[in-house]
């Protein structure tokens, strides 16, 4: 369950995201089955279809360090209400098993 040590974590992650297009910025926290903690932020392009997902950056940050086994994944947005993860990035989710345990907007 998301905690709110790592909601504050998502938070403070967000601040770091590349968005000069949207200007919505998303921060993402992934734990590992044995705690180890990897951030993402949306990482936008010119070309759209190129930018990259908050929740895809942790993933693939933690993929390319080994890991497999996940348990937490907490999402944030600067919204009213929580933010929902696009079809990427819940495909990319379902392949490594990475199941949001929080998704959190400004209201949290």
């Amino acid at each position: 369950m998301a905690t709110t040590e790592l909601i504050d974590l998502a938070v403070k992650t967000s601040e770091n995201a590349y968005v000069p297009y949207s200007h919505f910025p998303i921060g993402a926290v992934l734990v590992t089955d044995e705690g180890k903690i990897y951030t993402g932020v949306n990482i936008e392009n010119a070309s759209f279809g190129l930018t990259n997902c908050g929740e895809r950056t942790a993933i693939f940050k933690a993929v390319s360090e080994g890991e497999r086994s996940f348990k937490e994944l907490i999402i944030y947005g600067q919204t009213e209400k929580p933010v929902s993860p696009c079809g990427a990035c819940r495909q990319v989710m379902a392949e490594f098993r990475a199941r949001p345990t929080g998704y959190s907007g400004s209201q949290r």
